[in-house]
């Protein structure tokens, strides 16, 4: 969040509900600071491994837990990232049906490995084009060291920004890829 705020970027954070329970305030920060959460379920299962009444228990726990930090905003776009990516059609038919935005990403940092901050850096970077959604994650498991994560964020925006790359969170991308279908219409 330092980073964020010193680079001027605003950023999408999909957070796992049992996590965010226990530090309001950086939940509170995050939406104050004018970046977006979304829910990535409540404990992080692989919900291709657990039943739909599962999955479904998984966000509707955590989109309370939301609820409270935007207070009922009417115009919060809902957004759901799976853990892991996994999904079959009718779990994203359910989500979909409780009003739910299914996001993915195409560039993955691989920063969940603990890698460095030069290797952090470079997996972006290498592959990052226009309309991009960059993976990178804020917080580890037990024992996951995320310091090169944060370590390679601030060369990342930087050489982004002079690439005349923008930053922007997936409701202003789906804002824009609405009014783009208006406009073909």
């Amino acid at each position: 969040l330092d980073v964020l705020k010193d680079k001027d970027v605003k950023a999408t954070f999909f957070v796992i509900g049992k996590r965010a329970e226990g530090f309001s305030e950086v939940m509170q920060r995050i939406v104050d600071e004018g970046h977006l959460i979304g829910n990535h379920t409540w404990s992080h299962p692989d919900i291709m491994k657990i039943s739909l009444d599962d999955a479904k228990q998984e966000v509707l726990k955590t989109e309370k837990l939301l609820e409270s930090y935007y207070k009922g905003s009417p115009d919060r776009v809902k957004i759901f990232r799976s853990p892991y990516g996994s999904l079959d059609p009718k779990r994203v038919e359910y989500f979909g049906d409780i009003g739910y935005k299914i996001i993915s990403w195409n560039v993955d940092s691989l920063d969940w490995k603990g890698l460095s901050a030069e290797e952090v850096k470079t997996n972006v970077l290498e592959n990052v084009t226009k309309g991009s959604i960059i993976l990178q994650h804020s917080a580890g498991g037990e024992g996951e060291d995320l310091s090169g994560s944060v370590g390679a964020l601030p060369e990342i925006i930087d050489v982004l920004k002079a690439e005349g790359f923008e930053f922007i969170t997936i409701d202003e991308i789906l804002k824009d890829e609405q009014e783009e279908d208006r406009q073909e219409k």
